[in-house]
């Protein structure tokens, strides 16, 4: 990959030119060094179009190393975090086989070569109908499950403050693990519903370690104004290239909290407030 980035420079005429959809070499790199975790160089002068391709390529390189994709993830819902990546607009990946571990997971704190968590949750795709689904009400009638999630994705590049929203596109949003909590059903009244619909926009989410100590939180409405919106969003996105959600596969929403860094023995909680019952995932790194 830095091979590719400094020729071309060379050919676009320096810094700041417009890059182009990584070559095969170069995404072939990118593979090799995300299954050894070893920093790579960041992607960058990418346009919406490049990162679009550039992922096309690493998603075939992928499946054959972690089995089949087993649904997407939102990234940058969160204007916040949009924000930190120099964008106004969220950008979408890939789940794999094996990437979405059981609640209270050991996990290694360098698990990624550049690993982070957040509180983040994710749904589960009942019907076809999502694929045309314009409000969070449609997509709650779409889905079976609500999942409280904490993710953690790899960064992955030298010098993460160099990505923006096209360079963490193209590195499929940086997807590595998660860790799922008790999934909650969601329910068969449309009163019961209304109510929950209300309960994921109005929720908040507390990130805590071990002792109690209180690392971040967040709202449901943080995301997009509504986190279902998340998914009408990634609905039309994956239409614009050909592709739709299907039954069974999971959507990780995006993130409700900073990305934080793991800390070796520490314990991590996301509480989601709000919710029915006491609804909370736990990860724990060694």
């Amino acid at each position: 990959m830095v091979r590719y980035l400094l020729a071309c420079l060379a050919v676009c005429g320096g810094v700041g030119a417009h890059a182009a959809c990584l070559d095969d070499a170069a995404v072939a790199d990118f593979v090799e060094k995300y299954t050894t975790r070893t920093p790579v160089a960041a992607p960058e002068g990418l346009s919406d179009v490049d990162a679009a391709c550039t992922r096309a390529k690493l998603h075939a390189l992928l499946v054959p190393r972690l089995g089949p994709a087993i649904g997407y993830k939102a990234g940058l819902t969160n204007a916040a975090v949009q924000k930190r990546f120099n964008t106004d607009k969220p950008v979408w990946g890939r789940l794999y086989e094996g990437m979405v571990l059981a609640n209270g997971a050991v996990v290694g704190a360098t698990f990624g070569a550049r690993p982070l968590f957040e509180a983040d949750m994710l749904v589960r795709v009942r019907s076809d109908a999502i694929n045309v689904a314009q409000t969070p009400q449609e997509v709650l009638d779409a889905i079976d499950q609500v999942i409280p999630f904490i993710e953690l994705p790899d960064l992955m590049v030298q010098a993460p403050q160099r990505l923006d929203g096209a360079g963490l596109a193209a590195i499929n949003v940086a997807a590595r693990l998660g860790v799922a909590g008790q999934p909650i059903g969601i329910p068969a009244m449309r009163a019961d519903r209304y109510a929950m619909l209300d309960a994921l926009r109005d929720m908040k989410i507390r990130v805590t370690d071990d002792k109690g100590t209180a690392l971040a939180e967040g709202r449901g409405s943080d995301l997009l104004g509504h986190p279902l919106q998340a998914v009408v969003w990634l609905a039309g996105a994956l239409a614009t290239e050909g592709l739709k959600l299907k039954p069974g596969d999971l959507i990780s929403l995006g993130s409700f909290s900073p990305l934080l860094p793991p800390r070796s023995g520490s314990g991590i909680t996301a509480t989601y407030e709000g919710l029915p019952g006491k609804v909370s995932v736990n990860v724990n790194f060694k």
